[in-house]
């Protein structure tokens, strides 16, 4: 089905908005627009149909999908360096996920796009001043200002700018050796050579003699290309429509819309009304498309999206995000996953174990507890196996930097240490260690799974 029939990029325009920045200087926007339009896709539509294809194969449990990155990309925190660590650890939870899974895992970042947020109120008060909330360095300014929270148009060309260095960087990363996987293995075992990691040296040791196993067989990154390089993907939500659009390219091989701006998109748990705006632009590009699914989803709501953002049921187009909180995956997934069921809905089924598990410490700062986020995990998988279905992947919130945002780990970062280095410009993430701590834990809830259908003969 041509779901693209009678649908133009600008088509949102006519609908209901939420989310979005109100520009007080709308011949800035337009003249923004009009130079983000002649500039070159920062993606091509050949990549979104391969990760389309390998999301498919994650679908029907060929494949497992690890998507992870910053919660808001910021300008003044850009930089090689931490590009390099988040795609560094990222690679190293793969490799651990691959181990537990058997399958290959599909790579897809929070990056080069991740710049504007969602938020829960219209304003923010501090010191009794109220003032519009910081949406997102390609929206406003960080700073509490007057001046700094004024909706810039100018900052999308600063977004599109770092958006393409990164990529660049990543595509360099990908394939000039840094991703070979004996180098990545190397760097799992260091952080197994830990005290408070030595749980998970059993499986690095188990990681490291299939490596020389490998090796001693003549299989090498010298004589196997695929050990040497990855394909890596990125995503971010489609918030800022009037960014959407100026990159929204024709594809010339199938005459079809796609996406330049990032290989996936999604649509969030607060912009995904049927009749929105978002789920309007979204549901008219190729491009794979998430769309997050929180408590509030509605029965009817989910099968009108289903509906809308893949007329043709194609297998690998849309992934749907759970993300409920701790202790409440089994009020909502079960019968989330009875609708996509008895709709017969080709669906990619992943845990956000990060947005429903955001407290306050003890000492002030937002946070999310590594426990949580865990639990959430393990009661995914668990609803999965008691409805029979795939769990498809997992997406967190994190960075390469050693940050303390998040509580707990192996590390065990406490309230009291949340201050020293507390450097998100919005929520709470994992940092490297805490990230592949919890890699390790849910390759056990995948190795599980698997020892299990094996001895049921699935």
């Amino acid at each position: 089905m041509d779901m693209t029939k009678g649908w133009m990029k600008s088509d949102w325009r006519a609908l209901p908005r939420v989310q979005m920045p109100d520009y007080p200087d709308l011949a800035a926007v337009q003249a923004v627009e009009a130079n983000l339009a002649k500039m070159p896709p920062l993606v091509f539509a050949g990549e979104a149909r391969r990760l389309k294809a390998h999301l498919a194969a994650v679908s029907e449990g060929r494949a497992f999908m690890l998507q992870g990155g910053d919660c808001a990309e910021s300008f003044a925190e850009f930089s090689a360096d931490n590009i390099r660590d988040t795609f560094k650890v990222m690679l190293q939870m793969a490799i651990v996920l691959t181990w537990g899974a058997k399958v290959p895992v599909v790579k897809i970042g929070r990056m080069a796009g991740q710049f504007a947020k969602p938020r829960s109120a219209a304003t923010e008060t501090a010191a009794g001043i109220e003032l519009p909330s910081y949406r997102g360095d390609i929206i406003n300014g960080f700073e509490f200002t007057p001046e700094a929270r004024i909706p810039d148009p100018s900052r999308m060309l600063q977004a599109y700018t770092q958006a393409a260095a990164s990529l660049n960087l990543l595509r360099a990363f990908s394939t000039g050796g840094f991703a070979d996987i004996h180098r990545v293995q190397s760097w799992i075992s260091g952080f197994t050579e830990e005290d408070e990691a030595q749980r998970y040296r059993e499986v690095a040791r188990q990681i490291s003699e299939a490596m020389e196993f490998m090796a001693a067989a003549g299989v090498t990154s010298d004589t196997a290309h695929e050990l040497g390089t990855v394909e890596f993907y990125t995503s971010h939500e489609a918030l800022l429509l009037e960014y959407e659009e100026a990159l929204c390219r024709i594809d010339s091989t199938t005459g079809l819309p796609v996406a330049g701006s990032g290989h996936m998109l999604w649509i969030g748990d607060r912009t995904r009304q049927p009749a929105g705006a978002h789920v309007e632009f979204c549901r008219g590009v190729q491009n794979p498309i998430g769309l997050k699914c929180g408590p509030s989803m509605k029965t009817d709501d989910l099968k009108l999206l289903l509906a809308k953002l893949n007329p043709g049921n194609e297998a690998g187009r849309l992934t749907l995000i759970a993300r409920f909180g701790a202790g409440a995956v089994a009020d909502h997934l079960p019968r989330l996953i009875q609708t996509v069921q008895s709709e017969g809905a080709n669906v990619v089924w992943t845990c956000d174990a990060m947005h429903g598990n955001t407290i306050k410490s003890s000492t002030g700062y937002k946070t999310r507890p590594f426990d949580s986020v865990l639990r959430e995990v393990r009661e995914f998988f668990a609803i999965h196996k008691a409805e029979g279905t795939i769990p498809g992947g997992v997406h967190f919130e994190m960075t390469g930097k050693d940050v303390t945002e998040c509580t707990g780990g192996v590390r065990a970062v406490t309230d009291e240490d949340l201050q020293s280095r507390y450097h998100t410009a919005c929520d709470p993430r994992l940092n490297a260690s805490q990230s592949l701590e919890l890699a390790f834990l849910v390759s056990e809830e995948l190795r599980d799974r698997r020892l299990l259908a094996q001895a049921s003969g699935l």
